[in-house]
């Protein structure tokens, strides 16, 4: 009897054990998969250089910024609308390459991306608020005291910002930006990564300097009105 008690006790041992090891096999691969995502997102895939004119409809020739000369399709990209601010020679690019070299999955056009964008402010539509996006990485608020902007890159396609909001201290955030849309007057993006109902999309148009009316040489209406003479 006490040998089969024995027994039973040294068996629940050994599986307690396992089962703690067991868990903490399953915790360690958890981990290592967590840790290999996060390496592969902060793994930038972005290749910068200058566009050449023997760029054409569907391919793109740009000279890296290694000194390379790196030739790719770039029909895939335009078919799927990746293609973003168009392609002009001595243009800075940053192109998302597939992993082979040969085709380009996203080509951005920093010298378009770049400039004065603004839309009517959210609030009350009075005045213009933007972004301004300079050479550098840098970025500055346009017309805003709320947000204000600090720099800016590109990760693996997307436009990551980082910004202060007014009342939070030195405290940084940083924001990432899927890319919708690129011309000469237009930019449109919205964040990612985040729960749907915080998505937000911005659009924006490129900022032109308004007009001045001017005012010389306009006469008033004489109305007869006696009120209205000095």
């Amino acid at each position: 009897m006490k040998k089969s008690v024995f027994l039973g006790v040294f068996v629940a041992g050994i599986l307690f054990f396992a089962s703690c090891g067991g868990n903490k096999n399953q915790q360690y691969a958890e981990e290592e998969d967590s840790t290999a995502v996060k390496e592969l997102e902060s793994h930038d895939r972005t290749v910068y250089g200058i566009c050449t004119a023997n760029s054409a409809m569907n391919t793109l020739e740009m000279i890296t910024d290694n000194g390379d000369t790196l030739k790719l399709s770039i029909a895939r990209a335009r078919e799927t609308g990746k293609v973003f601010g168009g392609l002009e020679p001595s243009d800075r690019l940053a192109v998302i390459p597939d992993s082979a070299g040969h085709v380009a999955l996203q080509v951005i056009n920093l010298n378009a991306l770049m400039g004065d964008w603004v839309m009517p402010d959210p609030i009350d539509g009075s005045a213009e608020v933007g972004i301004r996006i300079k050479e550098g990485g840098i970025a500055e608020s346009i017309e805003q005291s709320v947000i204000v902007y600090r720099t800016w890159k590109i990760i693996n396609g997307e436009l990551e910002i980082l910004l202060v909001r007014e009342g939070g201290g030195d405290e940084q955030e940083t924001n990432r930006y899927e890319l919708l849309m690129l011309g000469p007057d237009t930019l449109a993006y919205r964040t990612v990564g985040k729960p749907r109902d915080e998505t937000e999309t911005f659009e924006y148009n490129r900022w032109k300097e308004k007009p001045k009316v001017d005012l010389h040489g306009l006469e008033l209406e004489d109305t007869g009105d006696e009120f209205n003479k000095i």
